[in-house]
């Protein structure tokens, strides 16, 4: 009896840390983020530079009204992302695509740059670091 109860407690303890583990891959599978869709870390580009822009975790929304969960897409270029919370400058180097653009072409110098994806909400106040990827291409 003492051998099959301690054969349960093996296979109850077994199968809770299965549990566990399953959870810990699940939500591992909802992380958040931005990518890019088409260009990788490295890329060799050309004249005009079709950016795809994708977003896992948050939805797309034009901006001008907060709405939970929603944001739109920012193009940094040679420069890194911004800190949670501050607004997104909007200059020449700071690209808003605010009606909630999924496809972006740019124009740059030959030589190599930066461009960093920056989600924000729809006051263009960035989401941080957690929701910006920065990526170094070579234009020819």
């Amino acid at each position: 009896m003492r051998y099959l109860m301690s054969l349960f407690v093996i296979i109850a303890l077994w199968g809770c840390g299965q549990t566990k583990n399953q959870t810990k891959n699940q939500i591992q599978t909802f992380e958040k983020k931005v990518y890019f869709k088409n260009l990788s870390n490295g890329d060799t580009v050309y004249n005009p530079i079709s950016v795809e822009m994708g977003v896992k975790g948050m939805k797309i929304h034009p901006a001008g009204e907060l709405k939970a969960g929603t944001g739109h897409h920012h193009i940094i270029i040679n420069k890194g992302f911004v800190n949670y919370g501050d607004i997104i400058p909007m200059d020449e180097t700071h690209l808003h695509y605010g009606k909630g653009d999924t496809v972006a072409n740019l124009s740059l110098p030959t030589g190599e740059h930066t461009l960093t994806l920056q989600f924000a909400n729809g006051l263009h106040m960035s989401y941080g670091e957690q929701f910006s990827n920065t990526i170094s291409i070579y234009v020819k």
